[in-house]
């Protein structure tokens, strides 16, 4: 019997995933590194916020295997996939968790980065709108969930690698190419829905987050006053 090519991830998810990546792995870094680095990092925070909200608004109105309702990971899938009775394609039941927990936290990481300071030169662009005690307690809990993202970023590329290595499944290939050869038997169907409007709509949503992220409607502090003119005693 010969293998069944499906449509499996659509290229505004497959865009979103490796870009989501990149940014995350950039924001890691500069985020370590610090000094000049900072700025960068709050500039790709920015990006990410973009990723983040059009990943949600896609998992909403995008393609069939893209939408959350599609790889919702009840407590009924999960015992089924437990026990090895469960079938689908795209995101198995423990894949799901993996995915929305590292969303998650990223939006955590957001969330918390954009009202935050660094004490020294950085703050972030919604700083203004709270207390610098609050600050510094988002602050804290920005750094913390750092180490936590990083541990579930490598749970999830063991996974993969399990996937790859013992199950013979490449979860790779298919976010690459778009396609998934299906095994002879294995049901699935070529992803439908999503298209151009709900790619623009999306896009135009994830753009007005990261305008609001960025904290540019804001309205410019105040001047300084100006200094006291010194006048000379007359004495």
């Amino acid at each position: 019997m010969s293998t069944k090519r499906i449509k499996l991830w659509d290229l505004p998810t497959r865009l979103f995933h490796w870009l989501l990546v990149l940014c995350v792995s950039a924001a890691l870094i500069t985020g370590n590194v610090g000094g000049a680095a900072i700025e960068w990092h709050g500039r790709i925070g920015l990006v990410i916020v973009g990723l983040i909200v059009f990943r949600v608004v896609w998992g909403l109105i995008g393609s069939s295997h893209a939408r959350f309702a599609s790889f919702l990971p009840t407590p009924a899938a999960i015992t089924a996939y437990l026990r090895g009775q469960w079938q689908g394609i795209g995101h198995n039941p423990l894949g799901a968790l993996s995915v929305l927990g590292l969303l998650a936290l990223v939006a955590l990481q957001l969330s918390t980065g954009l009202f935050g300071n660094d004490d020294i030169a950085f703050r972030g662009p919604l700083y203004d709108l709270i207390t610098k005690d609050l600050s510094d307690r988002l602050t804290g809990i920005h750094e913390l969930t750092s180490n936590a993202l990083i541990a579930l970023i490598a749970l999830h590329l063991a996974a993969v690698a399990f996937y790859a290595h013992v199950k013979k499944d490449n979860l790779v290939k298919p976010m690459v190419t778009g396609w998934k050869d299906l095994e002879p038997g294995e049901a699935g169907e070529s992803a439908t829905g999503g298209g151009l409007v709900a790619f623009i709509v999306a896009l135009a949503i994830a753009l007005a987050a990261v305008y609001g992220a960025s904290g540019a409607w804001q309205a410019a502090p105040a001047p300084p006053p100006p200094a006291a003119a010194q006048t000379t005693p007359t004495w």
